[in-house]
């Protein structure tokens, strides 16, 4: 074999993370565009981003730079959460930043610890920067409640150096106790305690990990999911200044494009939060009645705080790939170490009418019992 430039052994030795949506490669082979599926995968309003957003995407000059670190959107953020802009950092969605706490923070051979389950960005970046991934996995037997003394527990026995936890929960739903989290931070104060709240948004009763203001707690926010803004990906993190300027420090220049930037600002106008807070009513709506439906027809989706929803069945690839035969994408959860499980999350009325009609010729109940779950380290 001859000899080339071979990569570090933490990227040869980390597999890519499986997400949803409908992607054309994987798609193609089955006969589908992109554009044929009905996609229940992803997480991602149904009524599309507001009509501000859209004219101030449009709007944004492409002959020109960026401006290099956002300045005008951290300042806008900063104004709605009443900090500083230096302790606010934007990224290209949540995923770049998720990558950038892992460049800045991560060693080789440190501790992370992810409650589970959860987004596979988590582990996946934590490995490539050559850290030890243990998973806390909340149980079925539960509703994927995390258990406050086990993850005490488990701070106390790994001392583990960045902890990923989402609130509410991908793929569960399920709340993250806000309370426990402000008495883990003051028992580990050199653990930094990242908080994804990419779904906060869609679950507006439950209180934001954001307020407690501790100097080891990053907040993760998206747009993606409540505005709809999957194809130019928003983000941003909120936490203490020293945090911030960390991940500034290895993110790139110009990481988020002109149209992202002007799509976050306009995302911060009262009509475009009008609209948010509206349309994510009325999918809330549209998840209860889609779970209505699926009791009828005898399954038991689990509940939680988010329009979309986790159902336990028989075999989830195949519930998945006989969907998927009649233009239906759900999400098979067996990425999340759910292999009985699917995710869905909902469309408008008339799509849903047609995912129950098709869920009821295709997809099977799984066993009455909740089935217990595997452990992982």
């Amino acid at each position: 074999m001859s000899a080339r430039p071979r990569p570090r052994r933490a990227v040869q030795r980390t597999p890519p993370a499986i997400h949803g949506s409908a992607q054309a490669a994987d798609l193609h082979p089955r006969g589908w565009r992109a554009t044929q599926v009905l996609d229940f995968s992803a997480n991602l309003n149904p009524y599309g981003p507001p009509p501000v957003i859209r004219r101030a995407a449009r709007a944004a000059a492409l002959h020109r730079y960026p401006d290099r670190d956002g300045w005008a959107l951290r300042r806008g953020l900063a104004q709605a959460h009443r900090v500083t802009p230096e302790q606010v950092v934007v990224g290209h969605g949540a995923a770049e930043l998720i990558a950038a706490v892992a460049w800045a923070y991560l060693r080789a051979g440190d501790r992370a610890l992810v409650l589970a389950p959860a987004f596979g960005e988590y582990a996946r970046v934590s490995r490539l920067a050559g850290a030890r991934v243990h998973e806390l996995r909340a149980r079925a037997e539960t509703q994927f409640r995390h258990d406050p003394q086990q993850v005490a527990h488990a701070l106390r026995a790994l001392r583990p150096r960045v902890v990923w936890m989402t609130h509410p929960n991908n793929p569960t739903g399920q709340a993250l106790d806000v309370h426990a989290l402000a008495h883990w931070a003051t028992e580990h104060p050199t653990t930094l305690f990242v908080v994804d709240e990419a779904y906060w948004t869609l679950a507006p009763r439950l209180p934001s990990a954001a307020p407690l203001r501790r100097p080891n707690v990053l907040i993760l926010r998206s747009w993606t999911k409540d505005y709809a803004l999957a194809g130019l990906r928003v983000g941003y993190a909120l936490g203490h200044a020293s945090i911030a300027e960390a991940l500034r420090r290895v993110l790139p220049p110009w990481n988020l494009s002109a149209p992202a930037q002007a799509a976050g600002l306009a995302a911060l106008t009262p009509l475009a939060q009008r609209y948010r807070a509206a349309t994510v009513r009325a999918w809330q709506g549209h998840g209860a009645l889609l779970q209505a439906g699926l009791r009828a027809l005898g399954f038991h989706p689990v509940p939680g705080h988010t329009p979309f929803f986790l159902v336990p069945v028989a075999d989830a690839a195949a519930c998945h790939a006989r969907l998927l035969a009649q233009g239906l994408l759900i999400r098979d959860a067996t990425s999340f170490g759910l292999p009985r499980h699917v995710r869905i999350s909902p469309r408008l009325p008339s799509d849903n009418v047609r995912l129950l009609a098709a869920w009821a010729q295709v997809c099977r109940r799984g066993p009455s019992e909740t089935h217990v779950m595997r452990g992982e380290g």
